[in-house]
């Protein structure tokens, strides 16, 4: 109920990010609501290879990416990509 109230109060979104992985051990969300830190939005394990993360955003575009094991990978489930400064892509996202 807490957590209801204070989406309806702030106009935030509820957003689950979701990432097959099966041999990975350590999965992070990581993105530019997050100021890129591996640390912010570790992903939990579902099963032995679906990986989940909610987290509430204001409305807005958001780039990301995931870091599996080290190694970066975007989103296979979102065909919604931009490049980055580094010569690849982002996912993003537009949450209304």
């Amino acid at each position: 109920m807490a957590k209801d109230k204070i989406k309806a109060t702030t106009g935030k979104k509820r957003v689950t990010f979701v990432i097959e992985a099966q041999e990975a051990n350590n999965v992070s969300l990581m993105g530019d609501f997050n100021n890129w830190n591996e640390k912010t939005h570790p992903m939990k394990k579902e099963n032995n290879y679906i990986w989940k993360k909610t987290i509430f955003l204001n409305p807005g575009r958001y780039e990301y990416r995931f870091l599996v094991d080290g190694q970066w990978q975007t989103d296979p489930n979102n065909d919604m990509v931009c490049p980055n400064n580094f010569g690849t892509y982002n996912n993003f996202i537009e949450v209304q």
